[in-house]
């Protein structure tokens, strides 16, 4: 799926792919589940296909299909959510891809495409979908749900995900590492929380964030912090990692906050990112950030950290 969404330009804006899976009440009525997803990762939609079982595949998996000659596998997500859905059939696939994979989706429905700022994305509230929903969308009076792919295709299928460093490094390099604060904005908790036992692993020092507006905060916090002591921003942080999909401001127009600031614009800041296509990689450097890895590769991001924080 083409789109003209303005991620690159770093506006602070997203379009999603509304989309149902459906529910049965407790009689039997069907309540509708709205849900959403970034178009970035939309590759297209499609009826559903002939499917392949797979012997042995995990409960969620659907089956496989040959779509423009590559195999996917096919996800039931209503399946995955454990929702009851009695005779309801999904009608749709969404084919996406993101961590360089491609996998389809099966939904009940999928309604339209929505441009809308991320200042209109909230975070979720309490624990919902057992944290698998990253963020809500208000709008025409429902919720849309964004929902975590990356976290539901990690669970069904553990290899793609997060590869985690082999070694440490060796106590020198560790002992330089320690003198250096890594800011780390991500909105899902998994990934904030395995890019952080990485990095402290490796000797580095974490602070975290939920969202680009909640990093910025903390930059400008700690900005005013060093000029009160008279003393470098390097000594207070060294580098950024940001995620791309956050809500109330992602990981773009972060990015562009920091490199218009006087005082924040020498920071380095590494794109991590499951969107990290070729042409993503191009555009987003065009916006100021030094590097960008492609999720879910953490031995190289912790290489890249390396690179910019240590020399």
């Amino acid at each position: 799926m083409e789109s003209d969404i303005l991620l690159a330009s770093g506006t602070n804006e997203l379009e999603i792919v509304e989309f149902r899976i459906d529910e049965l009440g407790p009689s039997e009525n069907i309540k509708p589940c709205y849900y959403g997803v970034n178009v970035g990762k939309v590759r297209e939609i499609i009826n559903i296909p002939k499917l392949t079982a797979v012997p042995e595949s995990q409960y969620a998996v659907a089956g496989i299909t040959t779509l423009r000659d590559k195999v996917i596998t096919i996800v039931d997500i209503a399946r995955f959510l454990e929702k009851n859905t009695g005779d309801l059939k999904p009608s749709k696939v969404i084919v996406m891809e993101f961590n360089n994979i491609q996998v389809g989706f099966m939904v009940h429905s999928v309604s339209r495409i929505h441009r809308i700022s991320w200042t209109k994305v909230e975070p979720p509230v309490n624990m919902i979908d057992d944290g698998l929903v990253t963020s809500l969308v208000k709008m025409d009076g429902k919720i849309i749900m964004i929902l975590d792919f990356e976290k539901i295709i990690a669970q069904i299928c553990p290899e793609t995900s997060l590869k985690m460093p082999s070694g440490n490094g060796h106590e020198e390099l560790k002992s330089r590492r320690s003198t250096n604060t890594i800011l780390v904005a991500d909105d899902s908790g998994f990934i904030r929380k395995n890019i952080k036992a990485s990095l402290s692993d490796s000797g580095y020092q974490v602070l975290e964030a939920f969202d680009g507006q909640e990093a910025l905060d903390l930059l400008v916090d700690i900005k005013q912090q060093a000029e009160n002591q008279n003393k470098k921003l390097e000594d207070f942080v060294t580098l950024v990692i940001t995620d791309v999909e956050m809500p109330r401001m992602d990981g773009l127009h972060l990015t562009v906050r920091i490199k218009e600031d006087a005082a924040l614009k020498t920071l380095p800041v590494l794109i991590f990112s499951s969107m990290a296509s070729e042409d993503n990689k191009m555009k987003w450097k065009d916006i100021g950030a030094e590097d960008i890895i492609t999720k879910p590769d953490l031995p190289n991001l912790i290489n890249m950290v390396d690179e910019y924080a240590l020399n």
